[in-house]
């Protein structure tokens, strides 16, 4: 169910833009997990959500079914999806294999800032983690990931990892409830030291480790 605060009326803007809008706030959505596995959507309540005709909502939910985001059944009943273990085991895999790639491309460039920067985000997780917030804990997580998969300088393979965290979104909000988290991940602080140290190899493990470990709970 969706839950924002309707914005202004966007019935002023062109086509176009208006549903570039509602697509990038919808996918925000989708990714950082703030709709549950299996949740249905409406045309009609994505409209009146953001304040756009149904034209916006039905091309922003098209490009969202092409990108895995969201499913659309014969009937027409637009949900989020829920991953058997085989598709959760599978995406997990490619995280394993596009973000250890990325990681191994960033250390080369990363210097005190990249470590400084994510030093704080993980700052930030703990203060999601204390106030039990599953979505601000996916987004700053994700934030986390982003930022050093930026210094990497490969559009393509990110965007990439983006598709798969954007088909993971609402599953991660189910397994935050199963990780019960207490404290950053022992991985970030992992990552890091490997960044400092200029392990390679230990940056690898990490980053794999990280972004495989948890969704194992969901296809054990």
């Amino acid at each position: 169910m969706l839950i924002q605060p309707r914005p202004p009326s966007t019935d002023t803007l062109p086509a176009g833009a208006a549903h570039d809008r509602v697509y990038r706030a919808l996918r925000g959505q989708i990714m950082h997990g703030e709709l549950a596995p299996g949740a249905s959507l409406t045309l009609r309540g994505i409209g009146k959500q953001f304040g756009v005709s149904m034209t916006p909502a039905r091309e922003a939910v098209r490009r969202l079914v092409a990108e895995g985001a969201l499913t659309l059944s014969a009937s027409g009943r637009v949900s989020t999806p829920e991953l058997s273990p085989e598709r959760i085991e599978e995406l997990a895999a490619l995280r394993a294999l596009i973000e250890t790639e990325l990681a191994s491309r960033a250390l080369p460039r990363a210097h005190f800032a990249l470590t400084d920067r994510l030093q704080t985000i993980n700052g930030a997780i703990a203060e999601v983690i204390a106030k039990e917030d599953a979505v601000g804990y996916i987004r700053t997580n994700l934030e986390f990931h982003r930022t050093l998969y930026l210094r990497a300088q490969a559009p393509a393979m990110l965007a990439m990892a983006e598709t798969v965290w954007l088909q993971l979104g609402p599953t991660m909000r189910k397994l935050y409830g199963r990780l019960r988290r207490t404290e950053v991940p022992s991985n970030h602080r992992l990552i890091v030291a490997a960044l400092q140290a200029g392990d390679e190899p230990g940056l690898r493990l990490a980053v794999r480790t990280d972004v495989t470990q948890g969704l194992r709970l969901l296809v054990g």
